[in-house]
């Protein structure tokens, strides 16, 4: 566990050399042994066929014409056989009646019977040093075929053992040294490939605070390139949101400073007048204005909350929230004469939802129904839900909305020709916000039953 933690963390050159160098070291250990065991094969092969060619010289010394067992032994041949063993060599020649015994008797013998003609090499022990002996068996003569005479050769392995040893030290310095280029070459690769992002990360170390234009991706390798793909949709992502949240606040100051302005002539206005009723007058409309400035205010709080604040989804019965809503607006209705009402499928609508931000969407919607709808007027909120998400509507029979108004409205600080002279223009923003933050919509429809106006707000289920 410890061991992958830091390799997560690790960087590319210290999870190459976790990872490659023990591989590395593997394969040139496996390439080391076979190597050895080709330089074994090679020197066998190489010493074998000069032990069989002085076995063969020896057979081709004996003979069994006289009736018996004649060897004339090539000491000269056997003189150079031991100069190039660099070593003891042995021989024996033995009849098989037991009559003939020539050389070094007690020589191992071969660990499997012997075909008639066939040489047979073997490793055994002779007198504590390890040897290599050759052993060929024949018909001394073809009319006796069970008269036979064997005929041994044994050399030292220590030419053999010195062979394959500076075989393989040469074989290891070599794949040493192979190795070490192998990882300088790797290094140097990986250095070279890693240029683009070192230079990336320096291009990204060195921007302003406030560049937010997209990285560049032209030399980059193509595995890089979706990391870059994403990194700039980031930033295209904070770069709107921070175009957003400075939008904002331009249009939050331009507001405030409008109901602020209005306020410092009205008071100023009432100072200059001595006349109460006119007095009077000036704190009426002072009173309407900070009216005015509070509903913008909460407002602007309001969108500045469904802009940025965290969507927490949860079960939310619907049927519940339009009860509440009904409630919080239920006195404005009755002050203007307006029959309000609710409208569910079922008594328990659950959904899920960000209750508070649908409260927020669903109240100003509402609102916004109750102030244009005239006196004596039917506003009603709704809501539903099907097999692809839910949805909240309210429906009122005011003056309406043209195609073109519709389409616009739901821009923040748009408004339409109906507006009255204390709106703002924020309610529709606010609930296209919160639709949107839901991964929905708000539709804005004309009633089918006459005149007024429907305002869906639709989310989908997750």
């Amino acid at each position: 566990m410890r061991l992958t933690r830091r390799l997560r963390r690790a960087s590319l050159w210290q999870l190459l050399a976790w990872l490659l160098l023990p591989l590395l070291v593997a394969v040139t250990t496996i390439e080391l042994w076979m190597t050895r065991q080709d330089a074994l094969g090679a020197a066998n092969a190489a010493y074998d066929r000069s032990l069989l060619g002085a076995l063969k010289s020896i057979d081709a010394n004996i003979s069994g014409s006289s009736g018996g067992l004649s060897v004339e032994l090539p000491y000269t041949m056997l003189e150079f056989f031991e100069l190039t063993a660099s070593g003891n060599v042995y021989f024996r020649v033995a009849s098989s009646d037991g009559l003939v015994e020539l050389g070094n008797a007690d020589l191992p013998l071969p660990p499997a019977p012997l075909a008639a003609g066939i040489p047979l090499f073997y490793d055994a022990t002779y007198f504590g040093d390890t040897v290599r002996l050759a052993a060929y068996r024949r018909a001394l003569d073809p009319a006796t075929p069970d008269r036979t005479v064997l005929v041994q050769v044994a050399e030292s392995t220590r030419s053999r053992q010195e062979f394959t040893a500076h075989f393989v030290q040469r074989a290891a310095r070599r794949d040493a040294l192979v190795l070490a280029l192998m990882v300088l070459g790797t290094a140097a690769m990986l250095a070279f490939a890693l240029r683009p992002l070192a230079r990336l990360a320096q291009g990204v170390r060195t921007r302003s605070p406030d560049d937010m234009t997209p990285l560049a991706d032209a030399d980059l390798p193509a595995e890089v390139r979706p990391l870059v793909d994403a990194v700039n949709q980031q930033m295209a992502r904070t770069q709107s949101l921070v175009a957003q949240q400075r939008q904002f606040l331009d249009d939050a100051s331009h507001q405030l400073r409008t109901h602020l302005t209005t306020l410092q002539m009205q008071a100023d206005y009432a100072r200059r007048e001595d006349d109460p009723a006119q007095i009077r007058q000036a704190l009426d409309a002072m009173g309407s204005e900070l009216a005015r400035a509070t509903r913008s205010t909460q407002q602007l709080l309001a969108l500045g909350r469904s802009d940025t604040a965290a969507v927490d989804l949860a079960p939310c019965d619907l049927a519940e929230l339009l009860r509440a809503v009904a409630l919080q607006l239920l006195p404005q209705a009755r002050q203007r004469q307006i029959d309000f009402g609710i409208h569910t499928a079922t008594a328990d609508l659950q959904a899920i939802a960000d209750s508070g931000l649908l409260r927020e969407a669903l109240t100003n919607l509402a609102a916004n129904a109750i102030a244009y709808t005239p006196e004596h007027g039917t506003v009603t909120v709704c809501a539903a839900s099907d097999s692809m998400g839910w949805s909240i509507s309210v429906e009122d029979n005011g003056p309406g909305l043209s195609a073109d108004e519709r389409d616009a409205l739901g821009q923040r600080y748009r408004r339409g020709s109906q507006a009255t002279a204390g709106g703002s223009g924020l309610g529709l923003a606010i609930a296209r916000s919160i639709a949107e933050r839901h991964r929905g919509t708000l539709r804005l429809q004309a009633r089918d039953d006459g005149p007024g106006l429907r305002a869906i707000l639709w989310w989908p289920r997750p």
